[in-house]
């Protein structure tokens, strides 16, 4: 794929399929490091919730196996409590 003088790219078609970006549509342009992102702007929220989603699931992930499991809800409720 070449950039012409005016930075312009022809999005293949496939890829504009695939991506559901319509003729005439608005896209949003990003950087994800070094990588240039193009995303159909209705997309936009669906892709920002989706990674919003994917870093709880690994922080969650990441906190798997690490509490107390002697601790019932009833102990942790007073251990909450009495914190202040």
């Amino acid at each position: 794929m070449r950039v012409t003088s005016k930075g312009q790219v022809t999005i293949p078609r496939d890829l504009r399929v695939l991506a559901g970006i319509e003729p005439n549509s608005e896209v949003v342009i990003g950087l994800d490091g070094d990588t240039v992102t193009i995303v159909a702007k209705d997309r936009v929220r669906q892709v920002e919730d989706r990674q919003r989603l994917d870093r709880f699931l690994e922080a969650l992930r990441r906190l798997e196996g690490t509490g107390d499991q002697a601790i019932d809800a009833d102990e942790l409720t007073r251990i909450m409590r009495d914190r202040d």
